[in-house]
């Protein structure tokens, strides 16, 4: 007896495969397992709680947390985030689907975002804010230098990944090719 996906495989995918592929509509795939939902139930509380700890401590040490001023952080983060990051991040990826290959333009993503990340969290540490003249401890290192620094090693790393990815796929071309020409020596007797 088939399944009724009208390909007689009976694993009720369509394909005619006879493999189930983890799609709507799979024999047997009921939804989540118990212990990962449980696990969701468990992070959503846990997530639940920090959240509500930070804001009695924003709300209940008022005169050391402003809240107006962190309200008007939230906000301006939010609009800063809708109207200048996802536009500038949507340029950004179509101009690497068009300029950078498919091999590797998840390295070149991966390395983009890494750097984007460590930037945006180290720029109060490059840019000076909170140091003072008068207290050079406030701000004793060379943030700037070492964020070079970072982000040199972040583009290395992804240089040698696509190095190796380039090494590796010249390797196996060569080998298709001297398969392939084996293979047609084996047919025509040369």
């Amino acid at each position: 007896m088939t399944s009724g996906d009208g390909d007689g495989d009976g694993d009720g995918d369509g394909d005619g495969d006879g493999d189930s592929d983890g799609r709507v509509g799979d024999v047997g795939r009921t939804g989540p397992s118990v212990g990962g939902l449980a696990l969701r139930v468990v992070l959503a509380a846990a997530g639940l709680a920090a959240l509500g700890y930070g804001v009695d401590g924003l709300l209940s040490m008022s005169r050391a947390t402003r809240p107006s001023n962190a309200g008007a952080w939230l906000i301006g983060g939010i609009v800063v985030h809708d109207a200048l990051l996802v536009p500038a991040t949507m340029i950004v990826g179509f101009a690497l689907s068009r300029l950078v290959p498919a091999p590797y333009r998840a390295v070149v993503q991966g390395a983009l975002l890494v750097s984007g990340s460590v930037a945006l969290a180290s720029l109060p540490l490059w840019r000076g804010y909170g140091g003072s003249a008068d207290n050079p401890s406030a701000d004793p290192l060379p943030y700037g230098r070492n964020l070079a620094i970072v982000l040199g090693v972040v583009w290395a790393g992804a240089a040698l990944i696509m190095a190796h990815r380039a090494h590796r796929d010249r390797r196996n071309r060569r080998a298709h090719r001297k398969r392939t020409g084996r293979q047609r020596r084996d047919r025509t007797g040369r």
